[in-house]
């Protein structure tokens, strides 16, 4: 099963987005090729993810599932800036660190990074992120490709483990000093 997930994974665009219902594109193929889910529920992707998967898999292609979003030109996340408030809560849910900026200051999106993915929309508290199509930006950019995607989600990843990893060991210090001093 690892090898048909690994060329599954290979075939899908890497947005991160979880249109398809998953918590990525890895567990998306795994569940593909445990044969758990249908091969059309990645709107990124679109005909294209939906033909190759078919043709790789063996199987009929099928029209994107509509409850998973609709088939659309690449696209990139644009912020207000002047509307934005620095709260950085679209820092951490960006799969692929395409936001810039800092506590209290003013953020922005690398368009040559962005994958469009809109996991950033939600957690903002001002209505301040949009999504266009990455044709619309005055200065084009290049959709990034879904290796450099990859690449940059996994070291999103490793970051937010060794953060998580430092939380929890400074939480065992304080739980240890503290069990000490009741001692």
């Amino acid at each position: 099963m690892r090898a048909d997930a690994d060329r599954i994974h290979a075939l899908l665009p890497q947005t991160q987005c979880t249109r398809c219902g998953y918590q990525g594109c890895r567990p998306y193929a795994e569940v593909i090729a445990a044969g758990e889910a249908a091969i059309n529920r990645c709107p990124p992707g679109g005909a294209v993810t939906i033909d190759r998967l078919a043709a790789l898999l063996s199987r009929d292609p099928l029209p994107l599932d509509e409850t998973c979003g609709a088939e659309g030109p690449p696209t990139v996340a644009v912020i207000d800036e002047s509307k934005c408030i620095g709260c950085a809560r679209c820092l951490p849910p960006c799969p692929v660190d395409a936001i810039v900026g800092a506590q209290r200051q003013m953020h922005t999106i690398i368009n040559d990074l962005c994958t469009g993915c809109e996991l950033c929309i939600a957690p903002c508290p001002v209505d301040c992120i949009r999504i266009v199509p990455r044709a619309s930006l005055v200065t084009l950019s290049a959709e990034p490709s879904a290796e450099s995607n990859l690449r940059r989600f996994e070291s999103h990843e490793a970051r937010r483990g060794l953060r998580e990893a430092e939380r929890r060991r400074l939480l065992d210090e304080r739980k240890q000093r503290v069990s000490r001093t009741l001692v």
